[in-house]
């Protein structure tokens, strides 16, 4: 892995605790000379995070959409700043230039981005790691809902093993490193329509 993408909010929350987590995983990505690609705001975790990746040492490439640089604090120290025409050239190329995805604390345009690209790995078009960094329980509910599609029959097991959790910057990182995707990504495919 050489670039992580970091769905997160443009809100910093109501507890600290979500911008100190923003804090250690900019400065984790940073020490293990991992770029960071995310949304390009200087706001939220969003400015958080990307603020204490470039105060390490480390390489931050931000990707906005015009509409919303044109309205949100673009970030403008990141070492790159691609401005694109909609949401979804901003999520394909964060896709494309992205070798892992964390989903930190966000709102819906968080959750959207995660279940997008978790829903590229269960078609299988990549097979790169996707991790939930779980900051005082803040995913707990998602992950009982996750759990409870599995329980209905809604979700195969196989399909929610595509999905690391983790509460320490470091050990999820370390995780993503490991991570080899449950079944090729044709065999996925074929999970699906079984």
């Amino acid at each position: 892995m050489k670039r992580i993408c970091v769905f997160c909010g443009s809100k910093s929350g109501n507890r600290p605790v979500y911008a100190e987590m923003a804090q250690r995983l900019g400065e984790t990505l940073a020490a293990r000379q991992l770029e960071l690609v995310y949304g390009g705001g200087a706001i939220g975790l969003m400015g958080v995070v990307a603020r204490a990746t470039l105060s390490a040492g480390g390489r931050v490439t931000g990707i906005m959409p015009r509409r919303l640089a044109e309205k949100e604090v673009l970030l403008t120290e990141a070492t790159e700043n691609i401005i694109v025409e909609t949401m979804h050239q901003r999520k394909a190329m964060m896709a494309d230039r992205s070798d892992g995805f964390i989903a930190m604390p966000g709102g819906y345009g968080t959750c959207e981005e995660f279940f997008e690209i978790l829903t590229w790995s269960q078609l299988g078009i990549h097979t790169k790691p996707m991790a939930l960094l779980n900051t005082a329980g803040f995913f707990d509910p998602l992950l009982a809902w996750i759990d409870g599609m599995v329980h209905e029959g809604f979700l195969r097991p196989r399909f929610r093993e595509l999905l690391i959790v983790g509460t320490d910057p470091e050990d999820t990182l370390a995780r993503m490193e490991r991570y080899f995707p449950p079944l090729p990504p044709d065999q996925l495919l074929n999970e699906i329509q079984r």
